[in-house]
């Protein structure tokens, strides 16, 4: 057991007893909690259309297939995100085309580098606003504009985040959310898909389960007896036990994130002595999830990165790295890349413990072991 671990769950009795109260109301599949969540969440970004899904990772994929991305087309994603942003690509048969990050202190896709990757088979652009910082979408929109390209966003990180006043997820053509076990909202498993736009809406509510006319729910209800498939669909449900704890979670993230905010202001202050270190993001002043804290190692190596990553876990801090550059992987080494920020950030970055509970003595105890270490 770690003194201070990297992540502590937001759980308590509410989340049990709104499980328990679905169980013993005889619906457990996807029904009217799934569409309570849909709705208190699609509100509460401004976005017309909320879908609930069984991951992030099928809310992107469904976002590529209503957006009408397919085999032959290109698609511009960053290489510093997990895995699952760059798998979807490949589920619709399209090529991932990887563009380099801003800098070490700003981490997501730089739009100089998306521009000169773009050429006539690009057809879409996945953004990915890490750690809840966003990507800059005013850059971005204007080369999807220009060059008449789809965007999505991967808003995993960033439940309530922002880029000047507009909820992130809601910028692009389709939002992407995430509901994992670690994040600010959490479900165990589960994803959220949201679109101002009808169409990719109701294709991706179709797809979402095996292509058919109707739900069970919806049948179960009388409004229908019979269903057709009328396309290739997939299991990309959510059910109604995990969107009775979404919905606990939900109304307790505002507040979550207010406190998230001080920490982070505290880990600036307690760290800004240490100069052997970068706090990315350091200029935004936008409201955001802070779903991660990450610093990076300046003028330092892999060996150095995991050496400071060994000590403060011999002084019981547990880290992380977030994340492994995607393109590296073995899987997409033939998509070949010259990425240098990626390169070394994901050689360099330490993810430390953020969660809203952590407290200033955690804090300045983190923060003089790092002093310790460097000295």
């Amino acid at each position: 057991m770690y003194r201070i671990p990297l992540f502590d769950l937001n759980f308590d009795e509410s989340e049990a007893k709104a499980a328990y109260e679905t169980i013993r109301s005889g619906w457990i599949s996807t029904g009217p909690k799934c569409t309570e969540l849909e709705s208190k969440f699609s509100t509460a970004l401004n976005s017309k259309y909320g879908l609930t899904t069984s991951s992030c990772t099928g809310a992107l994929h469904l976002a590529l297939l209503a957006l009408g991305i397919k085999d032959g087309d290109e698609v511009i994603v960053p290489s510093l995100t997990f895995a699952a942003t760059v798998n979807s690509v490949r589920y619709v048969g399209a090529k991932p085309v990887f563009a380099d990050i801003t800098s070490i202190n700003d981490l997501t896709i730089d739009p100089e580098d998306i521009e000169k990757k773009i050429n006539k088979r690009t057809k879409a652009i996945i953004v990915m606003h890490y750690a809840g910082f966003p990507c800059a979408m005013d850059k971005i929109m204007e080369i999807a504009i220009k060059n008449n390209l789809k965007i999505i966003e991967d808003a995993a990180h960033a439940p309530l985040s922002e880029f000047k006043g507009k909820k992130l997820g809601t910028i692009g053509d389709i939002g992407c959310f995430s509901f994992y076990s670690n994040k600010n909202i959490s479900t165990g498993e589960g994803g959220m898909l949201v679109t101002d736009n009808e169409e990719y809406f109701n294709k991706a509510k179709l797809l979402r389960s095996h292509g058919m006319t109707t739900l069970s729910y919806e049948r179960s209800k009388g409004h229908s007896t019979s269903y057709d498939v009328v396309g290739l669909g997939y299991n990309y449900r959510m059910d109604d036990i995990r969107a009775s704890i979404g919905i606990v979670q939900f109304d307790k993230l505002r507040k979550d994130l207010k406190q998230r905010e001080m920490v982070r202001d505290y880990y600036i202050q307690a760290l800004s002595e240490i100069t052997e270190i970068a706090i990315p993001f350091l200029s935004v002043r936008e409201f955001v999830s802070n779903h991660i804290f990450p610093i990076v190692l300046k003028n330092s190596i892999k060996e150095k990165r995991n050496f400071v990553r060994e000590k403060l876990a011999e002084n019981g801090i547990q880290t992380s790295v977030h994340y492994p550059a995607v393109h590296c992987f073995s899987i997409y080494k033939k998509y070949s890349a010259s990425l240098s920020v990626t390169e070394y950030v994901t050689d360099n970055e330490i993810t430390l413990p953020m969660y809203s509970n952590l407290s200033n003595e955690q804090i300045v105890y983190i923060s003089n072991t790092f002093k310790n270490i460097f000295s």
